[in-house]
């Protein structure tokens, strides 16, 4: 994307760092997860422990469950499912007072919610997701990046970028190639807090087969960030389309590190919205499947003991 080298800062908490010789030339791996183990690794990833919705009135809780992810012949599973569960109403975050910490919620599906909040974030580089995507009405599986610090600020003052949304694939759509939804989307969140929140957003036809593993990508540096698809540029967004009502720096928010995050929604404004409308249950359990996860930078600074 850019022919002057990035400024990178690695975060990494107590992570494992993969510093192997670059695959890709001028760059160098600085965190991945190829998934060859025999279960999760906790020192990577964080899994969410909620029923919030996310905001989007999404209608599954996230767990921790074994039935909702597992690691197994070099794939991560992220499993859906139908079934009623009660859990906590709000993520951690938002347990800030004594009524909010004993409320729960109970939705209608279970689903996992991967990231590395705390373990791993970065500022700048280039971030690939190898996955297989599930289809049906209802389904949302997500591979996006929130602000490690929130410096700016609560969403969407310190920014959200969202590498590869998906919803509904494979089910009827008048407006998609063969019509059938085969759209993902690449976008940015910015601006202020709700109702003063903006986006910019583009969206792209998958590949062939809809069913099969594609790349997701992005390439981030002070200028500007490039999502591709299967290394084919979709989207493209420059620095001075952004803002942060948080700061009047130039580059804010998205001049500081964020984290990655792996998810798979049932339901919510964005799916149920589009298409046949609502959810459409048959078929579940659904998976969303990752291959592997890597981030590249160029000019990688290393950690400090304190992994600033």
């Amino acid at each position: 994307m850019i022919a002057r080298l990035l400024i990178a800062t690695l975060l990494c908490a107590g992570a494992e760092v993969a510093v192997a010789a670059p695959e890709q030339p001028g760059w160098r791996k600085v965190w991945a997860d190829e998934f060859d183990g025999p279960a999760l690794d906790p020192r990577k990833w964080n899994l969410a422990d909620n029923c919030w919705g996310g905001g989007n009135e999404e209608q599954q809780c996230y767990t921790p469950s074994a039935a909702n992810h597992r690691v197994a012949n070099g794939l991560l599973d992220i499993i859906a499912r139908q079934e009623r569960h009660e859990g906590p109403a709000f993520p951690p975050d938002q347990r800030n007072t004594p009524e909010k910490v004993r409320a729960t919620r109970t939705k209608p599906f279970t689903s996992a919610r991967l990231s590395t909040d705390g373990k791993a974030a970065w500022l700048y580089g280039k971030a690939q997701v190898r996955a297989k995507l599930p289809q049906g009405q209802g389904t949302w599986p997500a591979i996006w990046m929130l602000p490690e610090g929130w410096d700016y600020g609560g969403w969407a003052q310190s920014g959200e970028i969202d590498i590869m949304e998906a919803v509904n694939l494979g089910t009827p759509c008048d407006t998609c190639r063969g019509q059938v939804e085969d759209r993902v989307l690449g976008t940015i969140h910015f601006g202020g807090l709700p109702p003063r929140n903006r986006y910019i957003g583009d969206e792209t036809p998958m590949p062939a087969p809809l069913d099969g593993f594609h790349v997701y990508e992005i390439e981030w540096d002070v200028t500007g960030i490039v999502w591709r698809v299967d290394g084919v540029e979709f989207a493209r967004r420059a620095a001075h389309e952004w803002h942060s009502l948080g700061s009047d720096k130039p580059g804010a928010p998205f001049d500081r590190p964020f984290h990655l995050i792996l998810n798979l929604a049932i339901g919510g404004h964005l799916p149920e919205g589009r298409n046949s409308k609502g959810v459409d249950p048959t078929g579940l359990p659904k998976t969303m499947q990752i291959d592997w996860v890597r981030v590249w930078q160029k000019d990688a600074v290393p950690p400090t003991e304190n992994g600033q």
